[in-house]
């Protein structure tokens, strides 16, 4: 695996449920296509793995 990854927010989270909202609050994604680098390890795999269909992944 990576040392980083580089996560975008491609879906608006306007029609989101309120837990996943937070979820792509708490990985720093505040505004549409705004790209983030998080730590590849398994808290930050899970937190992208709730909200798959919001935001597109890159490892980097």
């Amino acid at each position: 695996m990576a040392n980083k990854l580089k996560i975008e927010l491609v879906k608006s989270t306007i029609s989101a449920i309120p837990k996943h909202r937070a979820t792509v609050e708490a990985l720093g994604l505040t505004k549409l296509h705004k790209t983030v680098e998080m730590p590849d390890n398994a808290a930050v795999r899970g937190m992208i793995d709730q909200v798959k269909h919001l935001v597109k992944v890159e490892e980097i």
